[in-house]
């Protein structure tokens, strides 16, 4: 497993858990593609990238993730993970996913995101 591809990942997702636009940001190339498969929602370009994933984060602020397994080789990453969050009527859900990721000279080309998100557990 590739140290390097390990640690940008779990710099990564700790960005993601701060909600931090800028951070999550500066991981991507310029060509960076956001697609999440299940949601069947799809940005193409850092610019549109970074306006989708703002927009998840305004509309769920207390999404979390949790790694559950990293994979990593020099020029890729699968992170399996399990994301938590508050939905509008007070519930705490969970679901599970994986996010596949394509890298290149350091940065992310692509976040390409399966889940159970249409299945979420409500767990309190």
């Amino acid at each position: 497993m590739s140290n390097e591809t390990r640690s940008l990942i779990e710099a990564y997702n700790g960005a993601w858990n701060a909600q931090d636009i800028d951070a999550v940001c500066s991981f991507h190339a310029d060509g960076f593609v956001f697609e999440n498969h299940t949601a069947g929602e799809r940005a193409e370009g850092a610019d549109a990238a970074r306006t989708h994933i703002a927009g998840i984060f305004e509309r769920w602020p207390t999404l979390r993730f949790a790694t559950r397994a990293l994979r990593a080789g020099d020029d890729f990453a699968v992170c399996e993970w399990t994301a938590s969050a508050v939905d509008s009527e007070g519930r705490r859900l969970e679901w599970d996913g994986v996010d596949v990721f394509p890298l290149a000279d350091g940065k992310l080309l692509r976040k390409d995101v399966y889940s159970s998100s249409h299945a979420a557990r409500v767990v309190g």
